[in-house]
């Protein structure tokens, strides 16, 4: 099978989580034995800005842990026009430009015959519908959404039955347990500060709570103003910059434990949608603790699988416990390992992405047709 993935950026995860997803489940396919094309602009503004803060030498984590991904950068449509030319699947991801979507919509109508995907990961759907809904998808087969609440919405837009809940999941081939446990101290989150939209939780729900519990936090992060750095400052926080995400599972390693801190769309519009960081962090084997968010679908065990906290004081209380309690450490780890294991790898998205495209052989799509 050849499958063609159109992505911003596989090369660049600078304030791009998709890539994470990404490169973990086309790695499956071609460790399957499938050809496998990831397309990517030239100059995406995700690597743009890597390589303006970095240098070519920010690529080097991604290159020497995906040896088998080689995206292919294009100039010009009529390369992407001769790459789908005789494949069986193109995914197209909606952080693309609306004019390349319509366009390899365009090729689907006018008789391509490989089965064509939207693939969602964001909350535009929901925060900016109109920029969403203008994306021409008449071309396209069906939608894939990384959450039920995401599919609902495509689903009241006319889709029915051909939009499918595609959740992301960890790259266990990489994000894994330490092989040689080391020393753990302190806590660590990465995360990027963004547009403002969970400033006051990061604040009330991170910051706050570890300077209470007396443990060390180290952060990992892009786009972090200058207020931003001075409201670390004031709580204590140490300010590490930008991680490469093929260098987390080291970084997670030496730490005792984690925060996950939804952004406010996910809390209160698209319930039920964890962000990746929740899948790296329980594969890797390290402690986590959540804010709150609305496990709908079920895809974890809140208590078990990592503890959760309602408000800063029950952040606190659980991190003095992680703190001083290696029992409870042990217990969540062992339990989000199995979790991940059980449920959530790229592999196991791998064979979801297979059997929807079971229910789609390919028809044919002619813009004539009657």
């Amino acid at each position: 099978m050849k499958l063609v993935y159109f992505t911003h950026s596989l090369r660049s995860c600078w304030n791009h989580g998709n890539a994470h997803f990404l490169r973990g489940v086309l790695r499956e396919f071609a460790l399957r034995g499938d050809d496998v094309v990831a397309m990517e602009p030239e100059a995406p503004w995700s690597l743009q800005n890597l390589e303006q803060d970095h240098g070519p030498d920010g690529l080097r984590a991604f290159r020497e842990a995906y040896p088998e991904l080689a995206p292919r950068p294009y100039g010009d449509w009529a390369a992407c026009e001769e790459t789908v030319a005789d494949a069986d699947v193109v995914v197209v991801h909606e952080w693309n430009e609306p004019a390349l979507v319509a366009f390899i919509g365009r090729l689907r109508r006018q008789g391509g015959r490989f089965t064509l995907l939207f693939h969602d990961t964001h909350h535009r759907a929901v925060s900016d519908s109109d920029a969403i809904r203008a994306f021409d998808l008449s071309g396209y087969d069906g939608v894939l959404a990384f959450g039920e609440t995401l599919s609902e919405v495509y689903r009241r837009w006319g889709w029915g039955r051909r939009v499918w809940t595609w959740h992301e999941a960890a790259d266990v081939r990489h994000f894994h347990p330490p092989v040689q446990e080391g020393p753990r101290r302190s806590l660590t989150w990465i995360g990027n500060w963004g547009d403002g939209e969970r400033s006051e939780e990061i604040e009330s729900l991170l910051l706050q709570p570890a300077r209470d519990a007396g443990i060390e936090l180290d952060i990992h992060g892009v786009r972090y103003p200058d207020d931003a750095l001075a409201k670390l400052e004031e709580y204590g926080a140490r300010f590490r910059g930008w991680l490469p995400n093929a260098a987390a599972p080291a970084v997670f390693a030496r730490h005792i434990a984690t925060v996950h801190v939804p952004r406010r769309f996910y809390v209160t519009m698209l319930p039920g949608i964890p962000t990746i960081r929740v899948f790296e962090a329980l594969a890797c084997g390290i402690p986590l603790v959540s804010a709150p968010w609305q496990d709908s679908e079920n895809l974890f065990r809140p208590g078990e699988d990592f503890l959760t906290a309602s408000d800063g004081d029950a952040m606190t209380r659980h991190l003095r416990a992680l703190r001083h309690d290696p029992e409870l450490r042990a217990a969540l780890v062992k339990n989000g390992l199995t979790t991940i294991r059980a449920r959530h790898s790229c592999n196991h998205r791998m064979h979801e992405l297979l059997a929807i495209l079971s229910e789609l052989r390919p028809q044919p799509m002619m813009e004539n047709a009657a």
